[in-house]
């Protein structure tokens, strides 16, 4: 009965318009002040200590550089390098769009700054060269989804945060999927390209090829410290963020110099802005989350799938179809924060790894970013555009049905996840 309360208020605060964040606040608050006796001050020390995780302080670190780098022309030298490299072939700056997206997504950890920073340069140079502009458009916002799976992740340190799963070992285990996905993405579009006789860049040499990569060369290092640093130990994910946001600064301000000690400030707010609203939207959903198991819910929920005679592959499968559904109302920070610990003990009982379940959860937040009517990455894409939503998600459906795909080869193929963590002796 309290199940059926707490999603009912959850849903029709949501239906009024209301921010998911407030949605979850009020329906905790009316709950806890209404229909049950826990102490307020409970309440209070489980969000202080909620809060509290050191892996939290990675987010506002990866905003950060993230900004650094799509303000600092990194973005820019990169699509130059992908271009260089696989230009020539058929949709060469489509698949250009594909390569550069998973390069800066290796860089910024997000995947509407990677949509913002990669199509608002390619797009228009897409355009120009002869490409229809929903093709263009389609590339870029499911390629930039690679954001979110490709190391290092926001949404990973969010599952991280809901689990007590490791950082770094999810970070490893996103490595591989990212890269089949953006292979599989990238050979969409070359397959359309050449079926629609899209056009094709002249082939570079190999010395223009070497300056491309030179001039790109600090924000490609950027992927090496990060990883790097964690691989070997030498700093956890939440310092190689740290890191990573003074190494960004540095690189456009003094190496680059594509930004002005002036321009700072306005970065550093903009990134302010950002971190206070996931946050903001971590802290309702430590609450929810605490009313959740005050009320026995991931037991109970646990007990009755467990009860169903669910195995592993049919659990998997509910899983995938309840984020889903989810994807369709709610945006990945949130889902994340409130399906996880639901899900993750059941998960649990049925011997499933919880770094493989954190992957398909992550592939499960890329589907939802580019279709309607909430995906992130339509609505970015649509303002660098001027596309409707419409026109948008019939733009995307040949590189979203992929995902779909690539979501079941990930759902039922755990050793894709979780090989390279295991051979890093991380799990």
């Amino acid at each position: 009965m309290s199940v059926a309360i707490i999603f009912g208020l959850l849903i029709a605060l949501m239906l009024t318009g209301m921010p998911i964040s407030i949605s979850l606040g009020l329906t905790v608050l009316s709950f806890l002040f209404t229909m049950t006796q826990v102490p307020i001050d409970t309440v209070a020390m489980k969000l202080f200590t909620g809060i509290e995780k050191f892996e939290i302080m990675a987010i506002p670190f990866f905003i950060l550089a993230g900004n650094f780098l799509t303000h600092g022309g990194v973005a820019r030298r990169m699509i130059n390098f992908a271009t260089s490299m696989v230009g020539h072939w058929h949709g060469g700056l489509g698949l250009a769009g594909v390569m550069a997206c998973a390069l800066f997504a290796a860089v910024s950890g997000s995947s509407p700054a990677t949509v913002v920073a990669i199509g608002a340069i390619i797009l228009p140079a897409m355009v120009k060269q002869g490409f229809p502009k929903q093709f263009g458009a389609g590339i870029i916002t499911t390629a930039g989804a690679l954001g979110i799976l490709i190391p290092p992740s926001i949404c990973m340190i969010m599952y991280s945060i809901a689990t007590n799963t490791s950082v770094g070992a999810l970070f490893m285990a996103g490595v591989v999927p990212g890269l089949v996905l953006a292979v599989i993405l990238g050979s969409v579009a070359w397959y359309r390209a050449r079926k629609f006789g899209y056009p094709r860049m002249p082939k570079v040499t190999w010395k223009e090829r070497g300056r491309a990569l030179r001039d790109a060369f600090w924000g490609i290092l950027l992927i090496v410290v990060v990883m790097g640093g964690i691989y070997s130990g030498l700093f956890t994910p939440t310092e190689a963020a740290a890191m990573a946001a003074v190494y960004a600064f540095c690189v456009a301000v003094f190496v680059h110099k594509d930004m002005g000690l002036k321009d700072v400030p306005r970065v550093v707010l903009n990134s302010a802005n950002m971190s206070a609203m996931l946050l903001y939207i971590i802290t309702n959903a430590v609450l929810f989350s605490f009313l959740m198991t005050s009320e026995n819910v991931p037991q109970s929920m646990a007990t009755w799938l467990i009860d169903m005679g669910l195995g592993p592959l049919p659990f998997l499968l509910v899983v995938n179809l309840i984020l889903l559904i989810a994807g369709n109302v709610m945006e990945p920070a949130s889902i994340v924060l409130i399906f996880a610990p639901i899900l993750f003990p059941v998960a649990m009982k049925l011997g499933i790894d919880p770094v493989h379940f954190g992957i398909i959860m992550t592939v499960n937040m890329e589907v939802g970013m580019c279709h309607p009517p909430v995906g992130l990455n339509l609505y970015v894409a649509s303002g660098i555009t001027k596309m409707g939503i419409t026109e948008l998600t019939i733009a995307v459906w040949p590189w979203l049905l992929a995902m779909l795909g690539f979501l079941v080869v990930v759902t039922y193929w755990p050793t894709l996840s979780i090989w390279l963590p295991s051979l890093l002796g991380m799990m």
